[in-house]
């Protein structure tokens, strides 16, 4: 994909891999919409399709969903608000927010890519609901694969496992584990595969990419 005068958006770009994300992108030079919980709330479906409404992008040449939520809980304990969270914010909010941004994709002739989880692979004791949100979103990826195909649009989804960011902090705050960023993927490793998604030759497609640490 050439970088001028393209235009990516960027979902939990105010930390972690979309704030890498969507800082490369501005520093070659291309325009980045970061949508942040402080645009709009990701758990709220109808507050989503207002904004993608009014947000007047003729094209859009990616559409990258990097925002996540997570909260760990055994099935025993899991509470709805807890469950209803993780779905709305993982997989309602992309789905919600592909299907109004599809005009300007396919104008485009865009990339979608769905930053996923090893969680979206395998599903671990208390990791019930984020899981199912992950797996949710796989599905999603690969019905608007097969879906968009004669529209030039491609899609791709990034497995990273366990990723130097807030969200992995957190994680191991619940877990009661000690945090050693070190041990990690870097969030700049996401993103350089991210990049490589997105500049891509037109005459193929990644499918599915995993990233695990060394």
């Amino acid at each position: 994909m050439s970088s001028s005068g393209a235009v990516h958006l960027v979902t939990g770009a105010a930390s972690g891999i979309g704030a890498d994300l969507a800082d490369r992108l501005e520093e070659r030079g291309d325009r980045v919409v970061r949508l942040t919980r402080d645009v709009v709330d990701l758990g709220d479906a109808a507050a989503v399709l207002a904004w993608a409404a009014a947000a007047d992008l003729p094209r859009l040449d990616s559409l990258v969903h990097s925002a996540g939520t997570v909260d760990l809980s055994t099935v025993a304990d899991l509470d709805l608000e807890t469950w209803r969270r993780q779905l709305a914010v993982n997989l309602t909010a992309p789905a919600v927010l592909t299907a109004a941004l599809l005009p300007a994709l396919r104008r485009a002739r865009g990339t979608v890519v769905f930053v996923n989880s090893s969680a979206g692979l395998v599903a671990n004791a208390t990791w019930s609901a984020y899981a199912a949100s992950k797996f949710g979103l796989r599905a999603l990826a690969d019905s608007l694969r097969a879906e968009e195909a004669e529209h030039g649009v491609r899609v791709t989804s990034v497995f990273p496992s366990r990723t130097a960011t807030p969200m992995q902090q957190k994680v191991h705050d619940q877990e009661g584990r000690t945090y050693d960023a070190s041990r990690w993927i870097r969030p700049s490793t996401v993103t350089e595969t991210i990049l490589h998604v997105l500049d891509l030759p037109a005459d193929a497609v990644l499918p599915e990419i995993t990233l695990r640490p060394v």
